[in-house]
């Protein structure tokens, strides 16, 4: 017979019962709170534990200019990242502290911390390395073999931004950050077409943190971005910044921008603002001046400042995002307005006495003496201020404003580019219940108003386009990365701002200006160049100035536009002494560069360049006599001529010298370049040719006033070969002052 249970076992059981039911709430519990509750929590810490997520960057779109070349593109480059939880010994963190920061010349206290993370498993240590630093990388895990660098060390495929052409168009280029973003120029405003979509690579690791074999690797490829193909065409964005810079140089000048764009089509050719930077080095100051300032500074705070606001400086684009006041260009669409209003006719007379009286106050022209009676035909190119101011006040307010505004000087022009300046009633321009007498008249002359060069330019291109004024625009086409054109930028009219008649009117007044008036230092011989010029006072510093130029040619059938701003220029400080020539030498080579044929007047004809004969093969005797009118120098002493220099066909001045050689193999003579500045042209010529050299002239030479040559291509003092052809730039200095 069985024991019946007594109380105290029972008791026991039950006891035993409560405990293991409570153990088991306990352990549901917990597994609800952690498979439940922060399931998802432990899930995605198990899976960083268990998977190696690494980003495979797209390479980001190139830039090309107008002709396909490269101005920005990215190249394969590689990322290192470190492994602390591998790190087991205080020799591999030394070799992993000493080799990174030797090799990647990094900071080593940077990677001393990263190092010393030792639960974590991935520390990035620095992207976009070149292949060179990666192969000696490698060398080094591999010299060290025996610590096992490899299983701590990564290295990552990644992308690296390249500029090849330097500062080439660096204002509007713009460059990339760290992480490959856009940070200015083009590179910010189309940021998100030429950013690609990432790819990844999610390996699996064992419990060692071990990759496991390719079976359980997925790789996902990264997309590239989408490339620009530019308006900007290389050679000519090259002779503007070549011009730019020079202008700074010959005027002491604190900035020089310019703007070289396509009249019927608003497409920008060009665009500089220089000093500029290398896009490779943007955080580097370009400017030895401003870095000696900088130095000089003894507070850090205040050298920290300094050295943020000349990075900000060098990166702006003047072009688009400064404002000034234009002066006496924007006279040509006083007189535009007057003209479409019919409140003018080109024969119509105002009297000048040097003086207007506006309120309780005068106005005086430029040069304060009177231009007496006289048309627009004298007044544009006279650039005569009571002319405009009289003109402007028969307008009165609102036909003035109704011009102003159409011409867009009220609005953005819509450039595709970052940080365009925008104008703002009762800051930067007077609305039409603002202007007053005072206001009227002195904006009539471009004073009291502020506009962007780039306003002024496409203001300007649509009197050379028949009144039509387009929205300017820097990217033709956006590609894929099989090279498929995805957009297309169509130029697009945004209004016909006055007649075609009134718009050949002014061309031909302007062309006045450059052949007889204020601008007449922007004449090229055989192209027929419109143009004004502008001097202004600068408002944020008394007593500088801004020296301008805009214009556009040939006058009869116009191609470009062209903008020249001297910011704070000094010696030379008017447009037309300071900013005409520069414009003048970038018409010569620009419209040359696109073929257009000049059209020589009889005059320039007397004296253009001719050809040099051929004088190779023939006697000595009868190369000199085929060559009288040339100055000819024998050298050797054979009896028929081997070669020559000019060669046959290459252009030189009536009357140059030709040396003719006439031994094989001999030795080219050579001589020292003979000071060619501060002359007459004829006496520049006879100078040259006496020292056995030739002249191309450039610059304008077919005006009344004392024209005078200011800069050479090839230094004085120069050793050169006998027969070299020098270029000589000329420039008038009467009544350019405006």
């Amino acid at each position: 017979m069985k024991n019946k249970p007594t109380k105290k076992t029972a008791l026991r059981s039950h006891i035993a019962f409560l405990v293991l039911s409570v153990f088991m709430l306990a352990l549901i519990g917990n597994l609800f709170w952690l498979q439940i509750i922060n399931g998802e929590k432990y899930r995605l810490k198990a899976e960083r534990q268990q998977l190696s997520d690494t980003v495979v960057s797209a390479h980001r779109g190139a830039i090309y200019d107008s002709n396909m070349k490269v101005i920005a593109q990215s190249a394969s480059a590689y990322l290192v990242y470190i492994n602390p939880s591998k790190i087991k010994t205080d020799s591999q963190k030394a070799l992993i502290v000493d080799g990174l920061s030797s090799i990647l010349e990094i900071d080593r206290e940077t990677v001393q911390k990263k190092a010393e993370k030792s639960t974590s498993g991935y520390e990035k240590i620095l992207g976009k390395i070149d292949q060179t630093k990666k192969d000696e990388l490698t060398a080094y895990i591999s010299e060290h073999s025996a610590e096992k660098l490899s299983t701590i060390i990564g290295i990552d495929p990644d992308t690296k931004r390249y500029y090849p052409l330097g500062s080439f168009a660096s204002s509007i280029i713009g460059f990339t950050g760290s992480e490959d973003v856009g940070r200015s120029g083009l590179e910010l405003y189309y940021n998100s077409e030429l950013t690609g979509t990432s790819g990844r690579i999610i390996t699996a690791k064992n419990a060692m943190q071990g990759a496991m074999p390719n079976d359980y690797e997925t790789t996902h490829d990264a997309t590239d971005g989408y490339s620009l193909v530019l308006t900007i065409d290389e050679p000519i964005q090259y002779y503007l910044e070549q011009q730019l810079v020079q202008a700074i140089d010959e005027c002491d000048a604190k900035y020089a921008y310019g703007v070289v764009m396509d009249v019927e089509t608003g497409a920008v050719l060009a665009m500089s603002s220089v000093p500029d930077y290398n896009l490779n080095t943007p955080y580097t100051i370009a400017s030895s001046g401003t870095l000696e300032a900088i130095e000089k500074l003894e507070d850090n705070e205040k050298k920290k400042k300094a050295n943020s606001d000349a990075l900000f400086a060098q990166w702006r684009n003047r072009t688009i995002s400064d404002s000034y006041e234009p002066g006496s260009v924007f006279k040509i669409f006083v007189a535009a307005a007057g003209l479409e209003e019919g409140i003018i006719t080109t024969e119509s007379t105002y009297n000048c006495t040097g003086q207007i009286k506006v309120a309780n106050y005068y106005q005086h022209c430029f040069h304060r003496t009177a231009h007496g009676v006289q048309t627009l035909h004298e007044a544009l190119p006279y650039s005569c201020n009571t002319f405009f101011i009289t003109l402007g006040q028969k307008l009165g307010k609102e036909k003035f404003f109704k011009y102003f505004e159409a011409f867009g000087f009220t609005d953005k022009t819509g450039i595709d580019l970052p940080a365009e300046a925008a104008p703002k009633e009762g800051v930067t321009y007077y609305g039409v219940d603002k202007l007053g007498i005072a206001e009227l008249s002195s904006e009539s002359f471009g004073q009291t108003f502020q506009i962007t060069p780039i306003q002024m330019i496409t203001a300007v291109a649509s009197l050379g386009n028949e009144g039509r004024l387009m929205t300017p625009y820097v990217v033709s086409k956006v590609l894929d990365s099989d090279g498929n054109i995805v957009r297309e930028t169509k130029p697009t009219v945004k209004r016909q701002v006055v007649s075609e008649q009134t718009a050949k009117t002014i061309s031909s007044l302007m062309e006045e200006v450059v052949i007889s008036g204020t601008a007449k230092n922007a004449y090229v011989a055989g192209y027929h160049i419109c143009g004004k010029t502008g001097t202004s006072d600068k408002l944020t510093a008394p007593g500088e100035n801004i020296a301008s130029f805009a214009g556009f040619a040939p006058a009869n059938d116009p191609k470009i536009a062209v903008l020249i701003a001297i910011d704070e220029p000094h010696g030379i400080t008017t447009g037309g002494g300071a900013a005409a020539p520069v414009a003048g030498r970038i018409f010569e080579n620009v419209l040359a560069y696109l073929n257009i044929t000049p059209q020589y007047s009889d005059k320039e004809l007397e004296s253009a360049t001719i050809t040099a004969p051929n004088l190779v093969g023939q006697s000595v005797t009868a190369a000199v006599s085929s060559a009288s009118k040339f100055t000819v120098r024998v050298v050797g002493s054979g009896d028929k001529v081997v070669s020559q220099l000019p060669s046959s066909g290459q252009s030189m001045p009536k009357g140059g010298v030709i040396v003719v050689y006439t031994e094989e193999n001999a030795a080219r003579v050579t001589g020292e370049i003979p000071k060619l500045t501060g002359l007459s042209v004829a006496d520049a010529n006879r100078a040259a040719v006496n020292a056995g050299f030739n002249i191309k002239i450039s610059g304008t030479t077919q005006t009344s006033g004392t024209i005078m040559s200011y800069r050479q291509s090839v230094p004085e003092g120069t050793k050169s070969e006998l027969g070299t052809t020098v270029t000589v730039y000329f420039r008038s200095d009467q009544d350019v002052s405006d």
